[in-house]
């Protein structure tokens, strides 16, 4: 079963990555960077700083960054864990697919999915009932996942687990902020 779905996450990546044309790669290469996306982490800050009092809104920045370190701590700790190359280091495929980033940690699983789901749930989270448009804000997750595969660095497991990571920390920090620290401080609900 396991040799079957590896066997299947190998051959999507393989026509995924093929789907990509040359006058893209700057694109993605430009997507697939973090420093691309300051403008919207700022815009993310502001609009926590709009949406709520001043020390709360320090309260729910506090919660979206531990998100972020537990995601991080997690993500690396799995990859060193499984130890799953990436698909640009590994030679059955790598003489196949298009690459356009070499990093040289492992694959298992995506950070950048993880921690960007992660930042993005978390802001749609608490700004929901605030700002009726955050759910918009999930355009730069789907891209900035999907770039990974565009830039020859992750199989589509590796962002659908990191995806399902991100999602459940943010909603797990979430549950915490709601039910432990909103009643404890007599904070307003997000």
């Amino acid at each position: 079963m396991l040799e079957k779905l590896l066997e299947w996450d190998r051959d999507t990546f393989v026509y995924l990555n093929n789907l990509g044309i040359e006058e893209y790669d700057l694109f993605w290469t430009t997507v697939t960077n973090f420093p691309t996306w300051i403008p919207l982490f700022i815009l993310f800050i502001v609009l926590v700083f709009l949406k709520y009092p001043k020390k709360e809104a320090l309260v729910v920045l506090l919660i979206i960054v531990l998100t972020i370190i537990f995601v991080g701590v997690a993500t690396d700790l799995t990859k060193n864990y499984v130890a799953r190359l990436r698909p640009n280091n590994t030679e059955e495929i790598n003489t196949l697919i298009r690459i356009l980033k070499s990093p040289n940690t492992y694959s298992f699983f995506s950070g950048h999915a993880a921690s960007s789901f992660a930042i993005t749930t978390s802001v749609v989270l608490f700004l929901r009932r605030r700002f009726k448009w955050s759910w918009f804000f999930y355009l730069w997750p789907l891209l900035f996942a999907s770039s990974r595969i565009f830039v020859g660095v992750h199989y589509p497991v590796d962002i659908i687990v990191g995806t399902i990571v991100g999602i459940v920390s943010a909603i797990l920090f979430y549950n915490a902020y709601t039910k432990v620290i909103v009643p404890y401080r007599g904070l307003s609900h997000p």
